[in-house]
């Protein structure tokens, strides 16, 4: 009898059998071998003890004992459990042990109860018992059969233990223990693709990951995106937030009447308030995009929409959040159109470069240029580079046009040091693209050496974001070899992106240009005065030059100089204009001295 038990149960364990099942089995055995006993096995989990089969067991019974704690006297079970090893109370009315549940088993007609620790290496995990109708002990014969069935129980329970170790690495995120990638793949392939219900996908983005990793630490980042795991949790329910890897978090939205909006504001106060990271202050803050499902539509087309909701948050409303409407698509189209419009303009030579002059506030000279990319349309359009900046973002099309300018730039250089032109530099923007290309640094020397030009003519202007934004430092370390050849950089945008006043004592620049939206500001009354006036200050005696970018107004360029600004470009003096019109405004209102005297001056 006990080889045919062994037989049936191992083959249950082996064909991968649900455990609650398997064990249910085991008992409806051994009670049908038994005649009068009654078998049940609780599992031990979070130091109490769980029904896990009690087949013959009143439910009402099973849920009064679910969730006992182990002790001395915490009936046989529970005292097994305690002491590890069998207890066998012959008489549950008189036993101490029962005192405090004897009145939930008389009245069932269980008058004794034979219980057995399971083990799993010494580690109690669990316990089988017999009930007995009348007050007795065990026999020789129940002695060896509850040996066997706990043998099968503690196989049974590690196996399980074991899947569900499997499952956890398979399906948990390790650093936040939310469930990750590979189990919001299966929820959409399994749970919502026959879902009848309404539901919608959120997906959130960490803002400035990479700079807190970059600024803190590895660690810092580590923990922040603990907290942001948490927060979004605790706002969206566990169940339902995925940690997709990186920076990236997936939430599910289910229910009747769908409000992606409400949750989305519920998860963004979530992650308001500040948090200690790697023993820093950090103020989390994410970027949400989010997408219904439509009715009879792929749960896998609802998460690209949601990826194209994030996509646009990301660029348009960072911090915020966006929902997918119809349409909302057309900008990758853009995208793609645009960088197909670019490469057609470059293989028919109609990108150039134009220029706007840097102008001395005080006396309205030139003192240099910023070289500005240009498109001409096949209709003879000249367009600016805001007209096709979707394409820029394709890393072969921003190397291919910083390309084209860096060879026009450097030829109208030598052009107009050859016609004595008092040309003192042109200042060129670089992308990340550009840095990540790799021979950066190469490829400049090599175009400039080749128009034989000096690079102290050149100026390399790079956003806060392209220059602080990347933690592994490739940019910093390029411009860092850059310099070294004496060129000099410019911190253009300066106050939109990444940077702090605190970088300015780190980074090595040689020119920050504010960024028009302070210049915009300076009027009577405003703060922005007070910042301008700072960053003004605080460069002058760090060395750092200053160009205040955008001035379109008088009372604008008189304001700083008053604030102690000597240089700045704008549509008060020029737009950018062709190579032709640069070289008039060189010759009329070129600064005239001394070559490197002038370049100082600006540099």
């Amino acid at each position: 009898m006990i080889l045919e038990l062994q037989n049936a149960i191992l083959e249950m364990i082996a064909k991968g059998e649900p455990l609650a099942a398997t064990v249910e089995q085991l008992c409806m055995r051994v009670e049908a071998a038994v005649p009068g006993i009654t078998a049940s096995v609780l599992i031990l989990k979070g130091g109490h003890l769980h029904t896990l089969a009690g087949p013959s067991l009143p439910l009402e019974y099973s849920a009064a004992i679910d969730g006992l704690e182990p002790g001395p006297l915490a009936g046989s079970c529970g005292t097994a459990a305690f002491l590890g090893q069998p207890v066998s109370v012959t008489d549950i009315e008189v036993d101490p042990r029962w005192q405090d549940f004897k009145a939930l088993a008389l009245p069932l007609g269980f008058k004794a109860c034979w219980s057995s620790p399971i083990k799993s290496h010494e580690h109690v995990i669990g316990t089988f018992a017999f009930y007995y109708p009348e007050p007795r002990g065990p026999s020789a014969m129940e002695h060896e059969l509850v040996e066997a069935c706990v043998h099968l129980c503690t196989i049974a329970i590690d196996r399980e233990e074991r899947v569900l170790e499997r499952q956890r690495l398979t399906y948990v995120d390790a650093l936040t223990g939310l469930p990750n990638r590979a189990r919001f793949n299966l929820a959409l392939e399994e749970d919502l693709a026959h879902s009848e219900g309404a539901w919608g996908i959120l997906l959130a983005d960490i803002d400035n990951l990479k700079l807190v990793n970059d600024t803190f630490g590895h660690a810092a980042g580590d923990d922040l995106i603990q907290v942001v795991g948490e927060r979004i949790s605790a706002a969206a329910g566990r169940q339902n937030t995925f940690r997709l890897g990186g920076d990236e978090f997936a939430v599910i939205v289910l229910g009747d009447v769908l409000d992606l909006d409400a949750r989305a504001s519920d998860i963004l106060l979530a992650l308001s308030s500040s948090a200690t990271c790697g023993g820093h202050v950090v103020f989390p803050s994410a970027t949400i995009g989010g997408a219904v499902a439509e009715a009879d539509a792929i749960p896998d087309k609802t998460r690209q929409n949601a990826d194209v909701a994030l996509y646009h948050a990301k660029e348009k409303s960072r911090g915020r959040y966006v929902q997918h409407f119809p349409g909302l698509g057309t900008a990758l189209t853009r995208r793609f159109r645009a960088v197909r419009d670019v490469g057609v303009a470059l293989a028919e030579d109609r990108i150039d470069a134009h220029y706007q002059p840097i102008m001395r506030l005080d006396t309205g000279e030139v003192v240099g240029f910023e070289a500005l990319c240009r498109m001409t349309t096949q209709g003879g359009e000249i367009v600016a580079a805001a007209h096709f900046h979707e394409a820029t973002k394709d890393a072969h099309v921003a190397g291919a046009l910083t390309q084209r300018i860096l060879q026009r730039v450097a030829r109208d250089i030598r052009n107009w040091l050859d016609e004595g032109l008092p040309l003192q530099n042109v200042g060129i923007n670089l992308s990340a693209a550009d840095f990540r290309g790799g021979g950066l640094r190469d490829r400049l020397c090599r175009i400039f050496d080749d128009a034989d030009v000096p690079l102290d003519h050149v100026i390399l202007e790079v956003t806060e974001s392209v220059y602080l934004g990347h933690r592994d430092h490739v940019v910093a370390d390029e411009i860092k070899a850059l310099r070294s050849e004496g060129l000099r950089v410019a911190l253009d945008d300066f106050g939109t992106g990444y940077a702090s006043l605190t970088h300015l004592l780190t980074v090595p620049i040689d020119i920050i240009k504010i960024d028009k939206s302070f210049i915009d500001r300076l009027v009577p009354g405003d703060a922005g005065i007070f910042i301008v006036e700072g960053l003004i200050g605080i460069a002058r005696n760090l060395g750092i030059r200053v160009v205040a970018e955008g001035i379109e107004t008088q009372s604008q360029a008189d304001q700083l100089q008053i604030l102690g600004c000597k240089l700045g470009q704008g549509y008060l003096f020029s737009r950018a204009v062709d190579r032709g019109a640069a070289a008039t405004l060189l010759m009329n209102r070129g600064q005239r001295s001394d070559g490197v005297e002038a370049r100082a001056k600006v540099s």
